[in-house]
């Protein structure tokens, strides 16, 4: 059971929720896009209903709200050094099912990695409640449905935006004075089917881990990646960062140190102290990427694999790569290996 709100009543309700949360969803910023003339679509804070876009899957995930792409640590002097500070507010998050699942899967990164929490990532999480934005078509880039991350019960509210207002359901009590009207049926619809499926291959035994990282497969990005890492920035999984410290005056003794989100598929990014250098080439960056998505994470949290079939990674990257196309290469490949096994 639900309730109908029209769109003047809801932005009174935005209003009313703003004095006390941080509300974001995804919002169009026109001219702002890779090319020439082109809108982008990505997560900001939103004052009305009519600034959130129900009907096109954002560019960036919701993850941008609590990994900001630039975020400062602390600051620092020659004697001390503090914390940087967040906005008292709570956050309000408009997210899709597989974004939603997506903040499960970073939850597993930042906050139950071997015990340890990740603190600027913990004092934002902590402060969140979820809109849930009802997704029950999907776009031709998304496989959603393979991944198993279609479908979510973690929400606070579910809206259904439709012409004249939304359809809502609350499901957490501190939101339903809000949302107080005429009760209607909403019965909350899901991606069933996508156009897009892909099959993920086990990987048996360590043996062929080892051959499959050395299959031919993987040179055929060599030619094709151009390790902009456009894939990984709108990735709503990717956790990778580097840290900087800027500083103000010339005795390089007081300034901050800042977070900056990185990718795996960038040329350096395994650079080590003393010159050492991993993973030099396309083709390598590519295999760690994907068996990181598809075999490393679920391996190590047993629950599900780190990619949510958002399709983002297809939508931006400019060679037009397919991450469903070459897993089911490596799937291919697998078998070849398997063969040669028995």
């Amino acid at each position: 059971m639900g309730c109908k709100v029209d769109y003047k009543k809801i932005n009174k309700i935005l209003t009313e929720l703003s004095k006390e949360y941080d509300i974001y969803a995804p919002k169009r910023f026109l001219k702002a896009g890779r090319y020439s003339d082109t809108d982008i679509i990505r997560y900001d804070i939103i004052e009305k209903a009519e600034d959130i876009v129900f009907d096109e899957k954002s560019d960036f995930p919701a993850k941008e709200v609590l990994g900001p792409i630039t975020q400062t640590l602390f600051y620092f002097t020659e004697d001390e050094y503090r914390e940087s500070k967040v906005s008292s507010k709570k956050i309000l998050i408009f997210m899709r099912p597989c974004d939603i699942n997506a903040m499960e899967h970073q939850n597993k990164i930042y906050l139950q990695n071997g015990g340890y929490a990740d603190l600027y990532y913990q004092r934002l999480q902590e402060k969140v409640k979820i809109v849930l934005m009802e997704c029950s078509k999907g776009w031709d880039t998304c496989f959603c449905v393979s991944m198993g991350t279609n479908k979510t019960d973690e929400y606070s509210i579910a809206v259904r935006s439709e012409n004249d207002g939304w359809l809502v359901d609350v499901k957490d009590d501190e939101f339903k004075k809000y949302f107080e009207g005429e009760e209607t049926s909403f019965d909350l619809q899901f991606v069933e089917e996508n156009e897009l499926e892909v099959k993920i291959p086990e990987i048996k035994n360590k043996a062929i881990l080892t051959k499959l990282k050395t299959h031919p497969m993987w040179k055929e990005f060599n030619s094709r990646c151009i390790s902009c890492g456009a894939c990984t920035i709108a990735c709503s999984t990717c956790t990778c960062f580097t840290t900087t410290d800027i500083v103000y005056d010339e005795n390089g003794n007081v300034g901050e140190r800042r977070r900056t989100a990185a990718s795996c598929q960038i040329d350096g990014f395994t650079d080590v102290a003393g010159g050492g250098k991993y993973r030099t080439t396309p083709g390598d960056r590519m295999r760690y990427k994907v068996l990181h998505k598809f075999h490393d994470y679920k391996a190590r949290f047993k629950d599900y694999h780190m990619c949510v079939g958002c399709g983002r990674c297809i939508d931006r990257c400019p060679e037009f790569i397919s991450i469903v196309t070459t897993v089911e290469k490596m799937a291919k490949a697998i078998e070849e290996i398997e063969k040669e096994e028995c």
